[in-house]
């Protein structure tokens, strides 16, 4: 299932943004992901012909859903899919049955702001060189953490700190855009692992491609879970 994701959005990727990575910033994000997941070259390449027309495949939508988890966790649900009768379907089925339910187009939206997301190998570049590349590029926050150094910045600005950093030479493992919640929230042990079981369904789901979510769930439950 994951791998399908993957090509999924190889494919859709190309064919909405043309089939040169350099060109096509979503494509090159979906080409690293299926690259990590060690997916064949030739197998990637032949996502990318189907999403350009140049080899026949399945038409695949793009369809964003909003809805609620339990405890009234704001959720949005991006898919891709050749019939969004099932989808629509599956994911009413999976929320009613784990606390939840479908909302309508704009019910959670507005909680949550678009951003671009990049994740630094930590021991590729000096910290304080990255942040100063990343600063004047347009970052507004940088985290340091165990292996990485995450880097939040406007979406509009993506592009260009994302090009800045890798000019730098720095060891980029992860660039893509993200949606982030403006307000949280916080879960306990019980409520927590209802809202893991439920992001284990939508993942394993063959459509869903992305959740996006505004729990908070403490670091020691997490690692319980």
């Amino acid at each position: 299932i994951f791998l399908m994701k993957l090509l999924k959005e190889v494919t859709v990727a190309a064919r909405n943004g043309g089939g040169d990575p350099e060109m096509n910033p979503r494509l090159r994000t979906a080409i690293q992901a299926a690259k990590a997941a060690n997916v064949p070259n030739d197998t990637v390449d032949r996502a990318i012909l189907k999403g350009t027309g140049d080899l026949e495949g399945i038409g695949y939508e793009e369809v964003v859903y909003e809805g609620y988890g339990p405890n009234g966790v704001a959720l949005i649900i991006e898919v891709l899919t050749d019939n969004k009768n099932r989808s629509v379907s599956d994911l009413r089925n999976i929320l009613d049955r784990n606390g939840g339910a479908m909302g309508e187009r704009g019910c959670v939206s507005w909680m949550f702001e678009k951003r671009g997301l990049i994740f630094v190998q930590k021991d590729s570049i000096d910290e304080d060189e990255l942040f100063l590349i990343a600063a004047d590029a347009g970052a507004e926050d940088l985290e340091t953490q165990e292996e990485q150094i995450q880097i939040i910045c406007p979406f509009e600005d993506f592009e260009s700190v994302r090009v800045a950093i890798k000019e730098s030479h720095a060891d980029i493992s992860l660039a893509e855009t993200t949606m982030v919640p403006q307000t949280t929230i916080k879960l306990d042990e019980k409520q927590a692992e209802q809202m893991i079981r439920l992001m284990d369904l939508l993942d394993d789901n063959d459509d869903v491609q992305k959740v996006y979510a505004n729990f908070d769930i403490p670091d020691d439950i997490l690692e319980a879970a």
